[in-house]
């Protein structure tokens, strides 16, 4: 999968939350709105050439939508971060975490909570 650009990700940001829109509407919920029309098409062509979204053409309009889900974005993109900057290590996250965030003791908690509740979830998994 190819990276975004800053732009990019912040078009593929609104198109998960609308699902279906035209340019004008991608264009209203931009963080940036004064962008031109130009401008936000073509970074949605560029989307399209990536693979990240599709269109339904209604005449000379074109309603866009996304065909990489937010949940497969992020799984990519944090393998990437993984790799790339933590030699792949869940504990390297982790201490960044709790070092650079600041990661309170009821976070880290949940934290625990949430490994138990998937590490059940794996076994029930495994037995079935």
């Amino acid at each position: 999968m190819e990276n975004l650009t800053t732009k990019e990700e912040e078009v593929m940001q609104v198109l998960w939350d609308l699902k279906r829109a035209l340019v004008r509407d991608i264009m209203n919920k931009l963080p940036n709105a004064d962008q031109p029309y130009t401008t936000v098409a073509s970074i949605v062509r560029i989307l399209e050439k990536k693979g990240f979204v599709s269109h339904k053409p209604y005449g000379k309009t074109h309603e866009y939508f996304p065909i990489i889900s937010k949940a497969e974005y992020r799984r990519r993109k944090f393998k990437g971060l993984l790799t790339h900057y933590f030699d792949n290590s869940i504990e390297s996250v982790v201490s960044f975490l709790v070092k650079e965030e600041n990661i309170s003791q009821e976070e880290l908690e949940e934290l625990s909570r949430i490994i138990a509740q998937e590490t059940e979830n794996n076994k029930e998994k495994d037995h079935d």
